[in-house]
C-alpha cells in the first residue's frame, strides 16, 4: 500500500513496486491521478482507493478494500503530506492551517500505521513492515516552516514507538528521510528557495527514481532485518552545514 500515490515521491514507488511484482494499493485524493500512476505499469495488479488519511473512516475502508483485494498486507509506505503554506512566518501562519498540516502528515500518519499494525499482527502469516515517508526537515529546519517540521520530528517518534512495540508480531518499522527529490512539490527549489541567512538560492535536486529503489530496497528485506533510518538526499544540497 502506498499513500499519496497519485504523484510525486508516492508515484515514483508505487510504480517502482508494481513493475517489480508487488501488488499494490494506490490510496490518494483523486481517483483520476491514482488510475494514471496504474497506467505507468500496464498489467500489474493495483487498487485505486480514494483516501484522505485525516479521516478514520477513509482510512478503515482503504485497509479493507485492500485485504478485500489482495488477501493480506506486507507493505505501508505511508507517504501521504503536505507542506502547507509555504514561506510564512510563524506569527502570520492561521491555525486552520497548522490543523491542516497537522491532520495529513501526522495524524493521517498514525491512522494508516495503526490500521496497518492491527492488519499485520491479525493477519496469517503474521507481521509486515511499515515504511514512513520523514524528511531532512525530521533533522534541520527551513525557514518559515514550523508546521512541516514540527511534524516530521513527530513522524520520527512515531517510527520509533511504533518499531519498538511491533517486535513481538514480526513488524518492521522504518523511516526514509528525503532531501531535495525532483518532484512537482519542489520544483521551486531548482530555481531558487529561502535560505537560512535570508538568501534565496537554488539548490541541486536529484531523481526521484533513487527514492524509489531506495524504498524498493528497504521493503524487500527479509522481516529479520530493518532499515530504521535511511537519509537520501541531493549530494550538494545545503543540509550537512545548513544554517
Amino acid at each position: 500500500m502506498v499513500t499519496g500515490a497519485g504523484s510525486g515521491i508516492g508515484r515514483a514507488v508505487a510504480v517502482e513496486l508494481l513493475r517489480t511484482g508487488w501488488s499494490v494499493a494506490l490510496a490518494g485524493r483523486h481517483v483520476e491521478t491514482l488510475e494514471e500512476t496504474a497506467a505507468l505499469a500496464p498489467g500489474a495488479p493495483s487498487i485505486a482507493v480514494r483516501t484522505d488519511v485525516a479521516r478514520p473512516e477513509d482510512v478503515a475502508a482503504l485497509f479493507g478494500a485492500t485485504v478485500d483485494r489482495f488477501g493480506r498486507l506486507d507493505l505501508l509506505f505511508n507517504n501521504a503530506g503536505t507542506f502547507g503554506p509555504g514561506g510564512v512566518p510563524v506569527e502570520e501562519l492561521p491555525y486552520d492551517a497548522w490543523r491542516h498540516v497537522v491532520d495529513t502528515n501526522l495524524n493521517g500518519a498514525f491512522l494508516c500505521a495503526q490500521t496497518a499494525y492491527r492488519t499485520m499482527k491479525e493477519q496469517s502469516p503474521q507481521g509486515g513492515r511499515i515504511i514512513n515517508n520523514g524528511s531532512i526537515s525530521a533533522h534541520a529546519p527551513r525557514p518559515h516552516s514550523v508546521a512541516y517540521t514540527a511534524t516530521k520530528h513527530a513522524l520520527t517518534g512515531l517510527t520509533k514507538s511504533l518499531s519498538l512495540d511491533g517486535r513481538p508480531y514480526r513488524i518492521a518499522v522504518g523511516q526514509i528521510d528525503i532531501g531535495n527529490a525532483a518532484t512537482e512539490m519542489t520544483r521551486r527549489m531548482s530555481t531558487g528557495v529561502l535560505q537560512a541567512n535570508g538568501e534565496t538560492a537554488p539548490e541541486p535536486m536529484m531523481d526521484v527514481a533513487e527514492v524509489a529503489r531506495t524504498v524498493r530496497h528497504m521493503a524487500e528485506l527479509p522481516l529479520e532485518a530493518n532499515v530504521q533510518f535511511a537519509t537520501v538526499l541531493a549530494t550538494a544540497m545545503p543540509y550537512i552545514g545548513r544554517g
